[in-house]
């Protein structure tokens, strides 16, 4: 009878041991969606940054080309000869064209209006990617410590430990599925 209760407790160690490997599968999975969403989030941003340095740089070029038509139009009256006069409005006329178009080129994407509507975009995929992080490294965090409380649940012989390492391995996958279906529905 000694033997058979001897072995009860191998089984259970054997569970627990189970228990173990399964979190420690779920917390590679967390850091993997970790690591990932965190790559995504910095070529998110970075795509952002330089989305937004272009923007600008339209806008100083427009403002700059904007401002040259208008000092040419001061020019105008001072001049005289018609010649030069047709050379000042030419200038003009596509000093402003440039302006228009740098305010909207759907075509390359590359106007104020698309830049600023890419950057946004690229700057949401950056919060999503940024959310589901939190998210999986906090699935982590509570892996980690699932593991930690299954593997002292062996060593103390307290089966209530790997009871909470099952807890907190379930808010772990809770965590980590909320990382990957639903990053920003949740906040901390």
């Amino acid at each position: 009878m000694a033997g058979h209760g001897h072995g009860d407790h191998g089984g259970g160690d054997k569970r627990i041991a189970l228990l173990i490997s399964v979190l420690a599968l779920f917390l590679a999975v967390a850091e993997t969606g970790a690591k990932s969403a965190q790559t995504d989030a910095i070529s998110s941003n970075v795509e952002a940054a330089n989305l937004w340095a272009f923007f600008q740089a339209r806008s100083i070029r427009q403002t700059t080309v904007r401002t040259a038509a208008e000092a040419a139009e001061l020019e105008k009256p001072n001049t005289t000869d018609p010649a030069a006069r047709a050379a000042i409005e030419r200038q003009q006329q596509g000093w402003r064209e440039s302006a228009h178009r740098w305010e909207s080129e759907p075509q390359t994407g590359e106007g104020r209006r698309e830049l600023m509507a890419r950057a946004k975009a690229a700057e949401h995929r950056r919060d999503h990617s940024m959310a589901a992080y939190h998210h999986y490294e906090y699935g982590s965090a509570a892996f980690q410590v699932a593991i930690v409380l299954a593997s002292s649940s062996i060593v103390t012989g307290v089966p209530l430990l790997a009871l909470g390492g099952v807890a907190v391995g379930v808010v772990g996958v809770a965590l980590t599925g909320i990382g990957f279906l639903f990053p920003e529905a949740v906040h901390f």
